[in-house]
């Protein structure tokens, strides 16, 4: 099982940086999304969760090595602000969650 934590973030927003900053002093393990180069999948998340706000996460489980099914193989949830979060500490205790 294979775990993937994608932070979405926007140059010059104060909260992403503050997120990597703790994330980096955490220890964990995440590959940034900058908006402005993922503006398509970022479209897609917003559309899913209803929420535009930063930073954001998407936590992926990958349950299979090989011949994957991506309707059953892998689950995806989202951490947004405000709905999933009210603040940064608290976001970084829920991807540490989700990573054990």
């Amino acid at each position: 099982m294979k775990k993937i934590v994608i932070l979405y973030t926007m140059d010059g927003c104060p909260h992403c940086i503050n997120m990597k900053k703790m994330l980096k002093e955490s220890d964990i393990i995440y590959t940034e999304h900058n908006i402005k180069n993922y503006e398509k999948e970022y479209e897609q998340f917003v559309k899913e969760t209803k929420n535009e706000y930063l930073p954001a996460f998407s936590l992926i489980e990958i349950l299979k090595d090989k011949d994957i099914d991506y309707s059953k193989d892998v689950k995806v949830k989202f951490l947004t602000p405000d709905d999933s979060f009210d603040d940064l500490n608290e976001a970084v205790v829920k991807v540490k969650e989700f990573l054990l």
